[in-house]
């Protein structure tokens, strides 16, 4: 990839700019978010208002941070080396987020095919002796309320075909910007946005429906918290996906990127199509087994 602006500037390869004071911010904003959380949940009176100033910390710092990141990249100062760096750097990311639900997946088939029967068999059944191994239903200590749970369709299915729908929309635009063709890059990027806008409505009316009429809630024994943790993760980064895309599209309409230099849309759709692969995940293990 060259290591041009799309307003014609060059930086050497080896080139790098200045040292930046925004990942130390970052660290710090962070570290008063994780305190404030964790003060908030052993009731300590300071606890939100740290946790709301650490998240708004994090969110100001990460705006300036991108915005002179932004600029460095117009402006011609990202050289090769910048540019492998960012690369590597973004499929680090993505893998640390592939650990990230594979510890999740992995919390729900120790539950659902190790723990379950374990606690079913004969072995021990003098301490529940009423207790059927059935995933998704009563737990053996009875301490949960009675509840449905959350079967394929219509949502689920409909959420899978709004994912896929906008992988495809999202490659068009690719090959649209690699092709100069910039208007069709934004119809095509808006067109993604959208899907998983409406992903996210039906996430929500899905949330809804479970909460009021299965009773299906995040105390609803291990089937609960694992089906919240899980959709609700993916949901968390379907949303910070569509936010990336949209600043992408944002440049894309400001004149941002040519044909050869475009990793923030690169990186983005990287993310993006990896969200759509632990969907089919989730829809699989989650829905319907």
């Amino acid at each position: 990839m060259s290591s041009t602006s799309s307003h014609g500037g060059a930086a050497p390869y080896y080139f790098v700019p200045g040292p930046s004071r925004w990942p130390l911010l970052a660290g710090l904003s962070m570290l008063v978010t994780m305190i404030g959380a964790s003060a908030w949940v052993n009731d300590a009176s300071w606890g939100p208002a740290a946790n709301l100033i650490g998240i708004l910390g994090t969110i100001t710092v990460l705006y300036f941070w991108f915005g002179d990141a932004i600029k460095e990249s117009e402006g011609g100062l990202y050289s090769q080396r910048i540019d492998h760096s960012y690369r590597w750097s973004m499929s680090w990311f993505i893998f640390s987020e592939v650990m990230f639900f594979g510890a999740f997946f992995g919390a729900l088939f120790y539950a659902r095919t190790i723990s379950m029967p374990w606690l079913g068999d004969l072995d021990h059944k003098f301490i529940w002796p009423d207790y059927a191994p059935h995933w998704g239903g009563a737990t053996p200590a009875g301490t949960v309320e009675e509840f449905r749970t959350m079967g394929p369709f219509p949502i689920p299915t409909i959420n899978t075909a709004l994912l896929l729908t906008s992988g495809v929309t999202l490659t068009i635009a690719h090959h649209a910007l690699r092709a100069g063709h910039r208007a069709q890059t934004a119809i095509w990027l808006f067109a993604t946005i959208v899907l998983g806008a409406v992903f996210m409505g039906f996430q929500a009316y899905e949330y809804h429906h479970a909460y009021t009429e299965l009773n299906l809630k995040l105390t609803s024994g291990i089937y609960g918290s694992t089906f919240f943790m899980l959709t609700g993760f993916h949901g968390f980064h379907v949303t910070m996906g569509a936010i990336m895309l949209s600043v992408v599209l944002y440049r894309v309409l400001k004149g941002h990127f040519t044909p050869d230099n475009h990793f923030a849309f690169e990186g983005a759709a990287w993310y993006w199509h990896f969200v759509d692969v632990v969907w089919l995940g989730l829809y699989v293990v989650v829905y319907w087994l």
